[in-house]
């Protein structure tokens, strides 16, 4: 409920900064209204099973999922309908950012990827935690999967094509943190190195390449 009702909010600021058409914005409320519903019959489902089964039972399991599976399904609608509302009011504002960046080299996306790995394997060194592949600080899956999302963004200059590789980054940070070998704080570092040495990489190959 709580990434629900941030989500839901972020939602709102932008339609406020957009200024959709009443008709948009009734159908943008309307679906972050279903998502909510459908988490809180999602959390109703789960205590009614909680008191009727304590113990585990195959069908007790079948009733969360289904139901848990009824908010995902709802929430990839609502998903649609603000990409669909959305779409046309933030695609352009987010080209024309991009664009101030310019074209980068292919050299460049190769040697910051690199030195992002190399800058990772040396902060793990010096704070002895993890190992070069597992654990530590930074999360090394994060600092790749951002600096390959940062590059592509750069290299293609396309806002959904940037969404994408930034969404694909994030759930594969998302997994590090599910598998409990990461925290969130080695997670949003690892991010932020990826993404910054990359950019930093990036824009000095485009000035002195």
């Amino acid at each position: 409920m709580r990434v629900h009702f941030i989500a839901a909010i972020f939602v709102l600021l932008a339609v406020l900064f957009l200024k959709v058409s009443p008709l948009e914005f009734a159908l943008l409320a309307l679906s972050i209204l279903s998502v909510l519903c459908a988490e809180m019959l999602n959390t109703s489902i789960e205590a009614v099973v909680d008191l009727v089964s304590p113990e585990f039972h195959p069908l007790a399991k079948t009733a969360k999922d289904t139901a848990a599976g009824a908010v995902l399904i709802t929430a990839c609608g609502a998903a649609i309908m603000g990409y669909l509302i959305l779409a046309k009011y933030v695609m352009p504002r987010y080209g024309e950012v991009l664009a101030m960046f310019g074209n980068v080299s292919d050299m460049g996306t190769v040697v910051s990827v690199l030195i992002v790995i190399i800058v990772v394997i040396i902060v793990k060194s010096v704070t002895g935690t993890g190992t070069p592949l597992h654990g530590g600080i930074p999360s090394g899956h994060a600092a790749v999967a951002f600096s390959i999302a940062t590059a592509v963004t750069l290299n293609t200059l396309d806002p959904l094509i940037s969404l994408l590789s930034i969404a694909l980054a994030t759930m594969v940070s998302h997994s590090r943190l599910l598998m409990k070998i990461h925290t969130k704080r080695e997670i949003v570092f690892g991010a932020c190195i990826g993404s910054g040495i990359t950019l930093l990489v990036l824009q000095l190959f485009k000035m002195y390449g």
